[in-house]
């Protein structure tokens, strides 16, 4: 599937896609991850939806830390088909905030889902 993804990518004019270890601290970033958990805000709070997105899925007693990305859509409460176990390919600016990197109202494309029983 990693290798269609950047065959894809290559053909469309956009950068390969990058792996999560190793976006720069900042910086403009093309990447893909599964959504790990997203965060709803309350009402009175400020308005906006966050993701964490990792490299890969953690399995019970699987070695080594995983990568982690934060993302924030700013004026929405909730954004369609962004649920935890979707694969996303991201475009955006990475910036570190509270000691994750972190991205903005990126462009995103939604490469599959996990299917609900």
């Amino acid at each position: 599937m990693a290798d269609k993804e950047v065959r894809s990518a290559a053909s469309h004019g956009s950068p390969a896609p990058r792996p999560l270890t190793d976006l720069p601290a900042r910086g403009r970033v093309n990447c893909t991850g599964f959504i790990e958990s997203v965060t709803y805000q309350p009402a009175n709070a400020q308005v906006h939806f966050s993701a964490i997105v990792v490299d890969r899925i953690a399995q019970r007693g699987e070695p080594g830390p995983l990568a982690r990305l934060r993302v924030i859509w700013l004026g929405r409460r909730k954004v369609p088909g962004i649920e935890p176990g979707t694969v996303l390919r991201l475009e955006g600016m990475v910036t570190p905030r509270d000691g994750m990197p972190t991205m903005f109202n990126p462009r995103y494309e939604i490469l599959s889902r996990q299917e609900h029983q």
